[in-house]
């Protein structure tokens, strides 16, 4: 028995000739390799008052054949999806989100696919996606700045840091506008990657001494080890590590990889305040907006849960902060 088959315009042509010779639905089904019982639903389902005519028959196919799709993503779910691009959520920790908290299937592909019809007709989900900035590498540099009094390296850093297996292992970096003065403070928490941000007036030691200890003072109990650069905005490390009763450790020159979560936070913070934007301009709303922003965005890396999720639900740490 041969399986069903969809019939073609051009097949709906040549059933209506064969109809017209007084050919029997069975040599039809001959004629067109189908089973007879296809022309015999084609002809009685497709029929019109003036009889069977292939360019109506088809146009009736057609649609009915659309009025029983049902869209592989409802559009419930995208109704859903366009406010979460519009929080700067990826793709990716989109698609992540929705299997974990709905057991509802959008690959990444489909989201990007969706934010190109949506380009295509106007819209502006993809001023939401994130540019990538091809990085220099460095060629012959080496350290020119002082060093800094009783810097302890990295190297001494427990390896408990490394295995992300407790909170309170903090990096902590400027980021600089447009400008030398004013600048963010940013603080990164290794297992659970919470962001903390803070405005300082000028990158001197002393104010970002004091950012730090207003960022970090509430948490004291999920503070243990600070791990920055080599800036001399840090020159103030050993009272900064006294203040919060924990370790500070210094990165080897210009190997960013061992802060790599924080300058990739950076990168993040980037999107909303690049370089050339005067951070004197800033106000605290709109920094509390950005920690906000990604305080509470899933991550892959932590089975997209966000880092609020997995900071806040240690029992050690206080929710009054």
């Amino acid at each position: 028995m041969r399986p069903y088959t969809q019939l073609t315009q051009e097949a709906r042509y040549q059933i209506s000739a064969l109809l017209h010779t007084q050919q029997t639905q069975t040599t039809i089904a001959q004629v067109l390799g189908v089973h007879k019982s296809t022309v015999s639903r084609e002809v009685r389902r497709n029929r019109v008052q003036r009889g069977y005519r292939p360019h109506q028959a088809h146009r009736l196919a057609l649609q009915r054949r659309q009025g029983k799709a049902i869209p592989r993503i409802a559009v419930a779910t995208w109704r859903g999806i366009d406010p979460q691009l519009r929080e700067d959520w990826s793709p990716e920790q989109i698609s992540g989100w929705l299997k974990r908290e709905q057991a509802c299937s959008v690959t990444p592909e489909w989201i990007y696919q969706h934010i190109l019809q949506d380009k295509a007709t106007g819209g502006d989900l993809h001023r939401h996606l994130r540019g990538r900035k091809r990085r220099r590498k460095r060629y012959g540099v080496y350290e020119r700045r002082g060093q800094l009094a009783n810097r302890v390296s990295i190297d001494a850093r427990p390896a408990i840091v490394n295995d992300r297996s407790r909170l309170g292992d903090w990096a902590v970096d400027p980021i600089i506008g447009c400008g030398p003065q004013q600048a963010l403070v940013s603080l990164t928490e290794r297992r659970s990657r919470l962001t903390l941000l803070q405005k300082v007036v000028r990158k001197t030691a002393d104010k970002v001494r004091e950012a730090v200890r207003a960022l970090l003072a509430p948490l004291a109990s999920t503070v243990h080890t600070l791990t920055s650069d080599n800036g001399k905005e840090f020159a103030d490390h050993e009272r900064i590590a006294s203040e919060l009763d924990a370790a500070f450790f210094f990165a080897h020159p210009y190997a960013s990889w061992e802060r790599g979560f924080n300058e990739n936070t950076n990168g993040l913070v980037r999107q909303y305040f690049p370089k050339h934007h005067r951070f004197a301009t800033i106000t605290q709303q709109e920094v509390e907006g950005v920690m906000h922003t990604l305080n509470h965005r899933p991550r892959k890396a932590l089975g997209f849960r966000t880092p609020t999720e997995v900071f806040y639900t240690q029992p050690s740490v206080a929710l009054a902060s």
